[in-house]
């Protein structure tokens, strides 16, 4: 058993929480697309495994053997991060019509004007 307390807690907790240790192995899995190494956590469940990836809440799921695992987390992370590539041009789209980035195209004239910029 392993004690846990918080010294960044404000409030008192009381007396120190008992808690078993947790045991999981980290394991690089790479993105297939843009070749980017990201660390997934795998824990052994009573009957099967689960899976997580720290930098991306939304990447975690069970499955019944490590390797299964592994498989379905590479896809989730493929699938999370296209996810938030979409959501990225869809957002700058969203930016573009309303004008939110103008500024940004008097800045570059500005600068050219300015002989701090080129075109290429």
């Amino acid at each position: 058993m392993t004690s846990i307390t918080n010294p960044q807690t404000d409030t008192d907790l009381g007396a120190e929480q008992k808690v078993e240790p947790t045991h999981f192995q980290s394991v690089p899995i790479l993105d297939p697309v843009f070749q980017e190494t990201y660390t997934a956590h795998l824990e052994k469940e009573e009957l099967s495994w689960r899976g997580w990836m720290p930098q991306l809440p939304e990447v975690e799921c069970p499955a019944k053997t490590k390797k299964e695992l592994v498989n379905t987390l590479t896809i989730r992370l493929r699938e999370a991060l296209q996810a938030r590539e979409d959501a990225w041009d869809k957002q700058l789209e969203v930016d573009i019509e309303a004008g939110k980035l103008e500024h940004l195209q008097e800045d570059a004239r500005r600068a050219k004007q300015a002989g701090k910029r080129i075109d290429l």
